[in-house]
């Protein structure tokens, strides 16, 4: 280990000169470093020089002892359904669009998938979304639930509603996807968050 020398004079005057131009971060510290001295090769640093290779880091506020903690809100890389499909090109006209999503069109039929399993729900959605477009039916209500959290024991996190998730994704794809023309996110008079207006093409 190396001893620690003691500062020629010059050093002294050079440290003293530099450490005038310098604010401390830390004023009670000064007195424990004349005490102990200062270390050979430290660099005195401006505290209004900018950080090294252009980084600046944000300051993080104040912590109070007894402060209740503040909770930084959840950031979901993937948008929720509701998001995405608003989000969506509209196919359909824009003043019946409207009335859809204010709850003033009546659904003209709807099935209800909640509690189903993805394997039991899908082949039921195809039934009834094509024979609902055979009967000429333009607008339809699907009813998948909000969903439940269930018991998370994986490393990778389960998202609420599965059903919530997937009926959009199946609505777009074969054989569905020719049928439907437009889906979106019920009015709370019908479901809310939890069904799906489904307004299809004619045939």
């Amino acid at each position: 280990m190396a001893r620690r020398r003691t500062l020629r004079p010059e050093e002294q005057e050079i440290w003293a000169a530099v450490a005038r131009t310098a604010t401390p971060l830390h004023p009670g510290r000064q007195m424990f470093l004349k005490e102990v001295g200062t270390p050979r090769n430290a660099v005195p640093v401006h505290p209004e020089a900018p950080a090294p290779h252009g980084h600046t880091h944000p300051r993080l506020p104040l912590f109070h002892l007894g402060e209740k903690v503040r909770h930084t809100p959840r950031i979901d890389t993937v948008p929720s359904p509701a998001e995405a499909l608003a989000a969506a090109p509209l196919q359909m006209d824009a003043k019946t669009h409207g009335k859809m999503t204010r709850g003033k069109l009546t659904p003209e039929a709807r099935i209800d998938l909640h509690g189903m399993t993805l394997s039991e729900a899908h082949p039921e959605l195809i039934r009834f979304i094509l024979n609902a477009q055979s009967d000429g039916l333009r607008l339809v209500l699907v009813i998948t639930g909000k969903g439940k959290r269930g018991e998370d024991i994986g490393p990778i996190p389960q998202r609420m509603g599965v059903l919530r998730h997937q009926v959009p994704h199946w609505l777009r794809l074969p054989p569905l996807g020719q049928a439907v023309l437009q889906v979106s996110e019920a009015h709370l008079r019908h479901g809310g968050s939890g069904a799906y207006y489904v307004y299809l093409r004619r045939r």
